[in-house]
């Protein structure tokens, strides 16, 4: 990582989402338990997208999904995919990441809707309907909450979790 003198940090809160092509742009996301953070990035046009996404489908809520895409995998990814082939992505080039995805059960109470495991297939369904290949993950795992940094200019990813960071 540059250091973070030169960066603009970019918040992407809870069923948000963010594409950049400045080099000094990072873009962090905080918290995530059950939620996903995808990644993408386009080394050869410099572009980078996070999306921080709560829930699998929208079919439990279409209206919300129309109102706030971001809330779902089924309806997030393709609007991140999409922005970020507006500022000048190709899909072929697309480097895709995702964090998260944990069980928030533990060990006395069962994570009765599965949450994080539904977000991870749903994404991973996503991505193989439509040809791209999920090149890096660090999902699943009790109770985690996970931070994301994705350096614009280098597409690096940084995920800091229980105080131990980790290049992904």
């Amino acid at each position: 990582m540059q250091s973070t003198d030169s960066m603009a940090d970019r918040v992407i809160g809870i069923a948000d989402m963010a594409v950049s092509a400045s080099s000094a742009d990072r873009l962090v996301t905080y918290a995530l338990g059950s939620c996903l953070g995808v990644c993408v990035h386009d080394p050869v046009a410099g572009v980078a997208g996070l999306l921080h996404v709560m829930l699998p489908s929208s079919d439990i809520d279409p209206q919300k999904a129309q109102r706030n895409p971001y809330m779902f995998v089924d309806t997030g990814v393709p609007e991140l995919f999409r922005a970020a082939y507006r500022a000048g992505a190709q899909k072929e080039r697309l480097i895709v990441k995702v964090i998260g995805g944990a069980s928030t059960g533990d060990g006395d109470q069962p994570d009765a809707f599965q949450v994080g495991k539904r977000n991870v297939l749903t994404l991973k369904k996503l991505l193989w309907k439509n040809g791209v290949i999920l090149r890096a993950e660090d999902v699943g795992g009790q109770r985690l909450s996970r931070t994301v940094f994705l350096q614009v200019s280098s597409g690096e990813v940084l995920v800091k979790t229980n105080g131990r960071e980790a290049t992904l």
